[in-house]
């Protein structure tokens, strides 16, 4: 499956899936990825998945995104990520800021 891309100036809008596996919930790993996201000026959403992992759809600038997904395989003090998959993603309609969602 293949994004729209987009530019801005010289770099592509993009859209990626993330999954991190680890011990990711419970160490405050949303929040800290919601703020990552926020100061680099990405939009899109962060949940925990039932079976521990933590999923995040994130969009703009492939260089920020690119950061973000770095910064996920590391997480915020108290994380141990193990593994961190990254996939093309399609936005379902625009995205507006980054937010927490509900446990799916």
């Amino acid at each position: 499956m293949e994004s729209r891309s987009t530019y801005a100036g010289d770099e592509a809008l993009t859209t990626r899936a993330l999954r991190i596996r680890g011990h990711v919930q419970g160490v405050g790993f949303r929040w800290s990825l919601c703020e990552q996201a926020r100061a680099l000026g990405l939009a899109g959403w962060v949940r925990n998945r039932r079976d521990g992992s933590v999923e995040a759809l994130i969009h703009g600038l492939a260089g920020a995104v690119m950061a973000l997904a770095d910064w996920a395989h590391r997480g915020p003090p108290g994380a141990r990520v193990t593994a961190v998959e990254m996939d093309v993603a399609e936005t379902e309609g625009p995205l507006a800021g980054f937010e927490q969602l509900p446990t799916a």
